[in-house]
């Protein structure tokens, strides 16, 4: 799932077609998790509350754009005409934003991290 942050808030785009954002319309609270594999294998987690945002009551494509740049554009502005495109795909879909304000959050360094105890205990047990 593509994701931004913008240092305040998760950003995530969807359709209200899909079930995970009628879900979120019916029950604000939500997780997120993310993974990395560079440049440190890791694990985020972040509990907290989602607000739906969407057009007209709110003007969705400048970040919708940001999250194309990102990931079809890979920062690279030599992208600009596949970011073009993707947006202008995603202008005839029934769009939304997902506002995401974290209210708890854990972070696992994977170079550390072991697992549980049962977990470990059950792995030298076999």
């Amino acid at each position: 799932m593509w994701h931004l942050w913008d240092g305040t808030h998760f950003w995530i785009s969807g359709t209200r077609s899909r079930i995970w954002c009628r879900q979120i319309g019916h029950d604000p609270r939500v997780s997120l998790c993310i993974e990395a594999l560079a440049p440190v294998a890791g694990h985020i987690g972040v509990d907290g509350t989602a607000e739906v945002l969407e057009p007209p009551a709110f003007d969705i494509w400048p970040l919708s754009r940001r999250l194309a740049e990102k990931y079809v554009g890979r920062g690279d502005p030599a992208n600009a005409a596949a970011v073009d495109a993707f947006v202008a795909n995603m202008m005839t879909e029934p769009r939304i934003l997902i506002r995401l304000t974290p209210e708890v959050w854990r972070a696992i360094d994977m170079r550390v991290y072991r697992g549980k105890r049962a977990d470990r205990e059950h792995q030298d047990s076999a």
